[in-house]
């Protein structure tokens, strides 16, 4: 064994695990690329700033869970700790807004960085797939990214999971409800940390887990009684359009997430098998991030789904998708000049698009056999001497064990009819 462990709170991605991993990135992105969103990928650091303008000085992944550090040219720079700000950061910089085909809508996925304390469902390198509608302030938007959600889940046969809905409102009405929550929160009994928060952001109060700050809160002046005219009716039409699909969701009027860009619409989908940990995606409208950043007004909405989250899910309800085997056809050559034509084979049935392994390392036939029926494949294609004098090889169906001499020159076309 190696004398070197993967860091804390990370993990490895190894197989047959991994291909479950794949498979659920698979299914998220198949519906947002059915529905116009173009692929970008960002560098997994970036400048500290971007992330404490953008997601918030306040939150604890800014104070408490950015991996920060200094390069030797004296850039301060950050593991990216979520997504949107790099990607909206990305298109602002490409310009992309300028294109005159708004909104620009854009998915993404990879490995994002914070320092937590490790636990089942939260670790400090997880993997997520997101989706940014940028540009556009519209009540379809907000219910056709959470339809894709929905979609995206239940394509993997999840049925456990409940949508959670808010308004967080916006610059018209949200300052009038922070100052009534700043002096319902002032007369409470909390601890410094959290008067701190009261002044900077006090929504995130409410978003507090622990029971001694919960208890308290009850008769916290709610949002949703304080939401102007045109965030009621735009939250209404983002409901209506949700019902109208099918798709079923709870008001929850405490939610406010964890980052301080969302306005309106705000939303999580959550999975109750998976305990404290519930959190599997979510996201948010976010009106005013881009002119945070230093860019144009550029109202915008987008999620992000935990892939490690949506693994425990299907593990929670018992859920093993069903993934093809790696390799369909597994070659064993008995001697030299079996491998050398085998090989030929095995490159043939590559470039016509058959998934085929070797029986690499000269191994005796018992054991190449096993490697065979370990591989996963349906078929073996074995050759000794004597075969290759008459022209042919074995095509061997793995699962009856049925042997058939084929053509050499008919390897290709008998494999594929064999596969079916």
């Amino acid at each position: 064994m190696s004398t070197f462990q993967a860091p804390k709170g990370t993990y490895d991605l190894i197989p047959p695990n991994s291909a479950t991993y794949l498979a659920v990135r698979e299914a998220i992105a198949a519906p947002l690329r059915n529905s116009g969103y173009g692929y970008i990928e960002t560098p997994g650091f970036e400048n500290v700033e971007l992330f404490a303008r953008g997601v918030g000085e306040s939150t604890d992944i800014v104070t408490k869970e950015m991996y920060a550090f200094e390069t030797k040219g004296g850039d301060r720079l950050a593991l990216r700790p979520e997504g949107t700000a790099s990607v909206l950061r990305a298109a602002l910089e490409a310009n992309l807004h300028k294109g005159g085909n708004l909104p620009v809508k854009l998915w993404y996925s990879g490995s994002y960085y914070r320092y937590e304390r490790p636990q089942k469902g939260r670790y400090r390198h997880f993997s997520q797939v997101g989706a940014e509608a940028i540009g556009a302030e519209d009540p379809a938007l907000d219910a056709e990214l959470i339809i894709l959600a929905h979609q995206a889940y239940r394509s993997l046969g999840l049925r456990d999971f409940r949508i959670l809905l808010n308004s967080l409102g916006d610059k018209e009405c949200r300052p009038v409800y922070r100052a009534a929550l700043q002096d319902f929160l002032r007369g409470l009994e909390l601890d410094e940390d959290t008067r701190r928060r009261i002044e900077i952001n006090p929504l995130r109060v409410l978003d507090d887990k622990r029971e001694s700050v919960q208890e308290q809160l009850i008769g916290a002046p709610m949002l949703r009684d304080y939401l102007c005219e045109a965030c009621k009716t735009y939250h209404e039409q983002v409901r209506e359009l949700l019902t109208a699909a099918g798709v079923a969701f709870e008001d929850d009027p405490k939610l406010v997430r964890g980052l301080d860009y969302y306005t309106r619409t705000t939303f999580e989908f959550v999975h109750d098998g998976l305990g404290s940990q519930s959190a599997v995606g979510g996201g948010g409208r976010y009106d005013g991030l881009s002119e945070m950043i230093g860019g144009p007004a550029l109202p915008s909405v987008g999620w992000a789904l935990g892939v490690d989250r949506t693994v425990l899910a299907l593990e929670a309800e018992g859920i093993a998708l069903d993934i093809p085997a790696a390799t369909s056809v597994y070659a064993v050559p008995l001697g030299e000049e079996a491998r050398r034509v085998l090989f030929g084979k095995v490159t043939e049935l590559r470039l016509a698009g058959v998934a085929t392994d070797f029986a690499y390392g000269g191994k005796g036939l018992k054991n190449a056999m096993k490697s065979a029926n370990r591989s996963g494949a349906r078929l073996a294609l074995v050759a000794g001497e004597r075969d290759l004098a008459e022209g042919v090889v074995q095509l061997k169906d793995l699962a009856s064990g049925e042997q058939t001499p084929v053509a050499l020159d008919a390897v290709v076309e008998e494999v594929r009819r064999a596969l079916g």
